[in-house]
């Protein structure tokens, strides 16, 4: 039977009202040392996700709630996301790179090096409309072996990137961040919203084609954001803490859900996209909402 704890709904604005939902969590599995990269897969009704320090990517089914092993090791894997085709695109924080899963099961290397160099560690992951891949490349899997290969950085500061559809140029797109982390696009693909660990803020750009513009500070929270989803209505869900903080477009905090631990990264799901995952330190908790995700093109 599965475990469930109160929901706790913190509302700071009357705009939160429209967020609701289960009175409780349920707690789908635990068991894990820092678990991330949650990503549902609507094809086949289940949920991917990572136990970074124990290096490996458990798969969740919808049809009977079982938890499996897929891949161990797993070169450290972290956030992922869905390309226009259906295959799933993943951060290997120890192999340094962004690569893909093509439909037959092998892989295709999307992006590994930025001027001969290698990359840091490659954290989360998104795909526009346009089939480009933008990824944010902080350290954490090269400062120790907890949770990659500890290394020498090979680039001077971690950024965020693009890689081409066309032509698959790696280009840095923005390069004053201190700890680029969770990354989302807003409904429409014109705002790439873009977490910076250390110094607790979001940052909002203009998608203007392969370039971005702007940058300015959208919101800072009390905790350091990690990673980002955004909904239907476009609100900014953050994980921070040990709550999700959502943020109106304008850049005001509405509320909060809470978590019994410290949370990590969020994904909607489900068939109707209003079913909300959560990896959250050692477990993956669950919650159906009155509002949908975003679709992630």
């Amino acid at each position: 039977m599965t475990e469930t704890v109160p929901a706790v709904y913190e509302r700071l604005d009357e705009r939160f009202a429209a967020v609701r939902g289960d009175g409780r969590l349920e707690r789908l599995w635990t068991g894990g040392r820092w678990t991330e990269g949650p990503l549902y897969v609507p094809a086949g009704r289940y949920l991917l996700f990572s136990d970074i320090p124990n290096d490996r990517v458990l798969r969740w089914d919808e049809a009977d709630g079982s938890v499996s092993v897929l891949e161990s090791p797993a070169r450290y894997a972290n956030g992922r996301t869905i390309d226009r085709q259906g295959r799933v695109v993943t951060c290997r924080q120890g192999a340094r790179r962004v690569e893909r899963t093509e439909h037959d099961g092998s892989t295709t290397v999307l992006a590994d090096r930025w001027r001969g160099r290698r990359l840091n560690s490659p954290n989360d992951v998104v795909v526009s409309a346009d089939g480009a891949v933008w990824f944010t490349d902080p350290p954490y899997g090269i400062t120790t072996d907890y949770e990659g290969e500890r290394a020498e950085p090979e680039i001077d500061g971690c950024h965020v990137y693009r890689v081409d559809p066309g032509t698959g140029e790696v280009d840095a797109v923005a390069t004053d961040f201190e700890r680029p982390n969770g990354l989302a696009l807003s409904v429409d693909g014109t705002r790439l919203y873009v977490a910076d660990t250390h110094r607790r803020h979001l940052r909002v750009f203009d998608v203007d084609g392969p370039r971005i513009t702007g940058g300015d500070v959208f919101a800072d929270l009390d905790g350091g954001p990690d990673g980002l989803r955004v909904d239907t209505a476009g609100r900014v869900w953050v994980a921070a803490g040990e709550a999700l903080h959502v943020l109106d477009p304008d850049g005001t905090l509405l509320g909060r859900l809470h978590v019994p631990e410290e949370v990590s990264n969020l994904a909607f799901g489900g068939r109707k996209r209003n079913r909300l995952f959560v990896t959250a330190s050692t477990s993956v908790y669950s919650i159906l909402l009155t509002v949908n995700g975003a679709p992630l093109l």
